[in-house]
């Protein structure tokens, strides 16, 4: 999956990388995905995955006192793209584990990347209902 920007629409959240304020995350994708007009169902999936992708990404991260947490949604008329990146000083979660499969799952695309000491999970997920 490449990172485009589906439309213009973009909300960007940074967090402190640390479990308490994945809550924040979670609730951002619910409303966000509500807008969409996303079942509740989706909206479940999109915040679990959302869960899941964090869950993964914080291993990778050197010292979570220091670093945040960015996720970036990109809004379509129908989708709704996810890209939650940190700082990295580990390796990238591996595609074959259990976790990575749930969360591959519960969205339509989803990768992983490093780049430039940074690893990003992105995701999409579309609305059932698109088509």
């Amino acid at each position: 999956m490449t990172a485009q920007t589906m439309t213009d629409d973009i909300v960007e959240l940074t967090v402190p990388a640390d479990g308490a304020y994945l809550s924040v995350l979670r609730t951002a994708t619910a409303g966000l995905a509500a807008r969409l007009h996303f079942t509740l169902d989706e909206i479940e999936d999109l915040r679990i995955a959302v869960d899941e992708a964090c869950a993964l990404l914080l291993p990778a991260i050197g010292n979570p006192q220091d670093t945040e947490l960015t996720c970036r949604f990109d809004v379509g008329p129908d989708s709704l793209a996810v890209a939650i990146s940190a700082p990295a000083t580990g390796a990238l979660p591996d595609t074959q584990t259990f976790a990575w499969r749930v969360l591959a799952a519960l969205v339509a695309d989803v990768a992983a990347e490093l780049q430039a000491g940074v690893a990003t999970i992105r995701m999409t997920k579309r609305r059932a209902s698109a088509g």
